[in-house]
């Protein structure tokens, strides 16, 4: 049992320390995911599938509003392409961030409202939100590598219209 006064302080120092150590102030990782998903959506705004698909790991998972799965950043982007050509081309997309939490240190989970308007059709099965309005929920799961924050997996889900 430890019983001297010096020992018990420098382990509570050393307790103290290494909890100081672990805490991680996660206000300048959000404003880094700010920043991506304002890059993002800037390119969205431009048609851009280059940039836009960037952050994206080189195996990130992204299901879109109809449920379809690309698998890996190339699809990502190439998919992102074929849309920018056709039926969201443009289009302008609006882009709330509703929340960013950091489950675990270099983890975090972004969850955004996007309003894309201007768009000339939609994919089967999806209707506007309101007229001219197509509004979606998108989670994207990030991961810090090597100080860089990489969308490792993407969901995007339409918002009905009101009956």
């Amino acid at each position: 049992m430890i019983r001297s006064v010096p020992t018990r302080l420098a382990l509570v120092c050393a307790l103290l320390l290494s909890q100081a150590c672990a805490h991680v102030d996660h206000a300048r990782d959000e404003q880094d995911i700010r920043q991506l998903v304002d890059v993002q959506t800037q390119a969205w705004n431009r048609q851009d599938a280059v940039v836009w698909s960037q952050d994206f790991a080189p195996d990130a998972d992204f299901i879109n509003i109809v449920g379809t799965v690309f698998e890996g950043q190339p699809q990502i982007q190439e998919r992102h392409a074929a849309i920018f050509q056709t039926i969201f081309k443009g289009s302008q997309d609006k882009v709330t961030i509703r929340r960013v939490s950091f489950p675990v240190r270099d983890v975090a989970v972004v969850d955004t409202t996007h309003e894309v308007t201007g768009h000339s059709g939609l994919p089967p099965g999806v209707q506007n939100t309101e007229p001219g309005l197509l509004r979606t929920q998108m989670r994207y799961v990030m991961n810090r590598v090597n100080g860089t924050w990489r969308i490792v997996a993407g969901q995007n889900t339409d918002v009905k219209p009101r009956p």
